[in-house]
């Protein structure tokens, strides 16, 4: 089974998160399968980046998303909605 998720990155107290589609054994920060976006949550202006092509292949192939990254993916395409 795959699933759509955060990865950890940066350093103490300035964490930084890649969005992977990794297999659902697979630690946390271990192996991935692909990284489709990023996400900087530090400051005021949050970025959140996802390939949306990308996202929309691996959730047609069965690649389930978690709650956090849902949260992040409606988020960005409201932002992107707004922006226009």
């Amino acid at each position: 089974m795959v699933r759509i998720r955060l990865k950890r990155f940066g350093s103490k107290n300035e964490p930084h998160w890649r969005i992977v589609v990794a297999d659902i054994m697979s630690p946390r920060d271990g192996r991935f399968i692909e990284e489709i976006g990023y996400y900087k949550a530090l400051g005021k202006n949050d970025v959140v980046e996802v390939k949306k092509d990308r996202l929309d292949y691996w959730v047609k192939n069965g690649a389930q998303m978690t709650e956090t990254v849902k949260s992040l993916v409606k988020r960005s395409e409201r932002r992107a909605r707004q922006a226009k």
